[in-house]
């Protein structure tokens, strides 16, 4: 029979690749919009989007990847996510008679939900918020607010 501290351990494990896994896809993508700036500023423009926007969606995506992956302030990174998620289905990938839309569609949802599953847990005892939470006594109110 595992003991519950075996059980801990693995979920633990099991919410650190999550969030690698999950954060993966940010950290890709916005290192490939950072890679050819310019590009990206063109396709934003495209898209009627101003330069500041795509700087905002990398750091976003670069910033908020990081968060969840390394699991600092990881609630809030991943609820950036979250919302970046949805946002970019319902305004981005609607046009359902496209099978590929509908896919990208899907695929941001659930990514969303996915995120919104690590707000609600928290990224576990292996990250760095779990570090930061035993110094929480020498911390400003509102950090360890987010922290917990």
């Amino acid at each position: 029979m595992d003991s519950a501290s075996s059980r801990s351990e693995l979920a633990d494990f099991i919410l650190l690749l999550g969030r690698l896994l999950l954060s993966l896809i940010f950290l890709h993508e916005g290192s490939v919009l950072a890679s050819d700036i310019s590009a990206t500023v063109d396709t934003f423009a495209r898209l009627g989007l101003a330069a500041p926007v795509a700087f905002a969606v990398i750091a976003l995506q670069l910033g908020a990847g990081l968060s969840v992956a390394a699991g600092f302030l990881g609630r809030l990174g991943a609820l950036a996510l979250g919302f970046f998620c949805l946002a970019t289905a319902l305004l981005f990938h609607t046009n359902f008679d496209s099978q590929n839309e509908l896919l990208h569609f899907e695929k941001d949802l659930a990514i969303a939900g996915g995120m919104f599953v690590l707000v609600a847990s928290g990224a576990g005892s292996i990250s760095i918020d779990r570090l930061l939470r035993k110094r929480a006594d020498r911390m400003h109110p509102w950090l360890r607010a987010v922290l917990s």
